[in-house]
């Protein structure tokens, strides 16, 4: 069942996209990352259990995750209790459905669950310590179907890998130049600034990586906040400034290479940050589970995310 459209005290309709922004802002829980690229979905199928000799071409491949998406969304878990916020898709997903429905759509009218599009293309090769984004042709165009579709949001990732100044600007230029083009559009970014958990001086990166974000929020309009997807910091409470910030509006973490364990212990002494976690979410997840297994087995993962989350 869709949320009825609220009414303000003047009678007014408030808009789906007013009721997606009131959940993220406020809501308790995580986003679910499911956007699974075509460089990181062997991976995440031979976690699953499916490994490259089981499916032949891109093709197979991307129906073969599909089917685990779908697996996952239309589970029982998936939508007990409101606990999972928003999800992330990959572009494929896009114009492919999840139980008969068009996949945005099933996301937020029958499992309440605001839905987010993937649109940065990978990254370039490293570069003075990081990874920019590639270019995104046709940008506009896909923001405007997203849009069309009832997407609420993107989410675009660069990563760091060093302590290098001149990398760390470029990132977030590139990062905010980009959000202030998907703002205009009528969407909400996602900006994710990746820190390696493996670099050598991560604390290092997280000092310049905060102060370079409050610097270009702080030329944001409050009215169209945008939402940090970062790396979880090597010291607790680290970003609180930045959940606090009036041009957020929220603050998720990625599990980054961390076991779901380790992510969700790094995560709940971080208050008022929330997960968006991909690969720790589907930790433990095997094709070869009946549905009562795999239901509990994701039932459990999800429950240990969600109280991470609002610890």
């Amino acid at each position: 069942m869709a949320f009825p459209h609220r009414r303000h005290r003047t009678g007014a309709a408030v808009s789906i996209n007013q009721q997606q922004k009131d959940r993220i802002a406020s809501g308790q829980g995580f986003i679910a990352a499911l956007d699974q690229s075509g460089g990181s979905t062997p991976k995440a199928l031979k976690l699953y259990g499916i490994g490259e000799s089981d499916y032949s071409g891109e093709a197979e491949m991307f129906a073969l995750v599909h089917r685990m998406r779908e697996r996952i969304v239309t589970s029982p878990a998936f939508g007990k209790g409101g606990r999972v916020l928003g999800a992330i898709l990959f572009e494929r997903t896009l114009d492919d459905r999840f139980d008969g429905q068009d996949a945005a759509t099933y996301l937020w009218k029958t499992r309440q669950v605001v839905p987010f599009l993937k649109i940065d293309k990978g990254l370039e090769d490293e570069a003075d310590g990081v990874q920019r984004l590639k270019p995104i042709p046709g940008l506009d165009a896909l923001l405007a179907r997203a849009k069309a579709k009832g997407v609420f949001g993107t989410k675009e990732r660069s990563v760091i890998k060093a302590n290098n100044a001149k990398g760390i600007a470029d990132v977030l230029d590139q990062q905010f130049e980009l959000a202030r083009q998907v703002l205009a559009a009528g969407l909400v970014p996602i900006v994710e600034p990746e820190v390696d958990i493996k670099a050598a001086d991560k604390q290092a990166i997280e000092v310049a990586l905060k102060q370079g974000l409050l610097a270009r929020l702080d030329a944001l309009d409050p009215a169209t906040p945008v939402i940090l997807k970062l790396t979880l910091p090597s010291v607790d409470g680290y970003f609180q400034e930045l959940v606090e910030h009036p041009a957020v509006l929220k603050v998720v973490a990625l599990s980054g290479g961390y076991s779901r364990e380790e992510a969700n212990a790094k995560l709940a002494r971080n208050p008022g940050v929330i997960a968006s976690f991909s690969r720790a979410l589907t930790e433990g997840l095997s094709a070869q589970q009946d549905d009562a297994q795999f239901d509990r087995a994701l039932d459990a993962s999800i429950e240990s995310i969600y109280r991470a989350s609002i610890a």
